[in-house]
């Protein structure tokens, strides 16, 4: 079983910046796709990007795309989203995920989804006020 956590949320104003990590203490994640969701009060689950094996991301959500990114550095086992300009609207819940990959072959099939998704973190809260 792969444990999930998520960490660097927090309580940050307009225009501010963040930056979550995902990572499975103990564990190397070299073998998984990561995806990076968030969940609003009273919203349906978001997809913001995923990444591959390779670093290679999928599209961003429009509603980050140019704001946030994702990365992940192999040698810390740790997956990335550095979050610019943050606005009230991305106060959320946010998850990372992952799905193991073969070599060699996208570990997102059908898409930066919730349903390819095999292991979650717990979430990290951000919230954006002034």
């Amino acid at each position: 079983q792969l444990h999930l956590v998520e960490s660097g949320g927090g309580l940050v104003q307009p225009g501010g910046s963040l930056r979550l990590s995902c990572a499975a203490p103990g564990f190397t994640l070299d073998y998984y796709g990561i995806g990076w969701f968030r969940q609003a009060p009273g919203k349906e689950r978001e997809a913001l990007v995923c990444i591959e094996t390779s670093g290679v991301s999928t599209n961003y959500a429009d509603s980050v795309k140019g704001r946030f990114t994702v990365s992940r550095d192999n040698a810390k086992r740790t997956v990335y989203l550095q979050m610019n300009n943050l606005k009230p609207e991305d106060t959320a819940v946010y998850f990372c995920a992952a799905v193991a990959t073969r070599w060699g072959v996208s570990g997102f099939p059908r898409g930066c989804v919730s349903e390819g998704m095999d292991y979650w973190g717990k979430g990290a809260l951000v919230t954006v006020s002034s």
